[in-house]
């Protein structure tokens, strides 16, 4: 699904990332993880276009090479951005229907918001109040909604807890759990290293622009040392 090879990314004459690769299959769940710097929404920014990077991006054998935002957005790729970035001032259901926006089929852009009001209720129940005034685990959950209107065929997904009070940081986790199940292809970035172990299939750990250890995420997860080393740098 996704392949990424040698990528480079800079901020003006900084250097941020340093010739990483990584891959995330169909269907997978694949966590980057590391602390604060360590290159992972540098990362997250290339694939979607809006970083100055070199090196291959590689989405179902297509090079993006080029491509701008928003045509990778028209060929699947979806991102939920670290800090949410929800419109505050439209409703939550604009926000909603932005997300649907490169969609043509109006009516079944409107059912899927209707599925979604169905799915987090609390969303429904406020649908026609500013994003702004809902609480930070409603609006990630609104900003994870939105990105999935436009029906990709990779999400990305950066610090989705980050911020949260640990009982929201569970329903995030559970939600993120479940869109795997359903077959969704995710390229998820967290510091939570124990809880985002649980829920992907693959890992790997940036720190300081490269790639310091990937593996299985039971692997990794399921080693002492591994995970004192996480959980040291988070």
């Amino acid at each position: 699904m996704l392949d990424i090879q040698n990528l480079c990314v800079s901020h003006g004459p900084i250097e941020a990332v340093h010739g990483i690769s990584l891959q995330v299959g169909a269907g997978k769940c694949v966590v980057l993880l590391g602390p604060n710097g360590a290159g992972k929404t540098s990362t997250i920014s290339a694939i979607c276009g809006v970083a100055q990077a070199s090196g291959r991006i590689m989405l179902e054998g297509a090079d993006l090479s080029g491509v701008s935002v928003e045509d990778r957005i028209q060929r699947g790729i979806a991102v939920s951005p670290e800090g949410r970035r929800i419109f505050s001032n439209l409703s939550v259901e604009a926000n909603l229907r932005l997300g649907g926006g490169i969609r043509t089929d109006r009516a079944e852009v409107q059912r899927d918001i209707e599925r979604w009001f169905d799915t987090f209720p609390i969303l429904g129940e406020r649908r026609n109040q500013p994003g702004g005034t809902l609480s930070g685990g409603e609006q990630q959950m609104l900003a994870i909604a939105r990105a999935l209107m436009s029906k990709p065929k990779i999400l990305l997904l950066d610090e989705p807890s980050l911020g949260l009070a640990p009982r929201i940081v569970a329903q995030v986790f559970e939600l993120i759990a479940q869109l795997r199940a359903d077959g969704m292809t995710i390229l998820l970035v967290e510091q939570n290293a124990r809880q985002a172990l649980k829920i992907s299939d693959y890992a790997y750990l940036l720190n300081n622009g490269r790639i310091q250890a990937e593996g299985t995420a039971e692997v990794l997860g399921g080693s002492k040392d591994m995970m004192a080393k996480l959980t040291g740098l988070v």
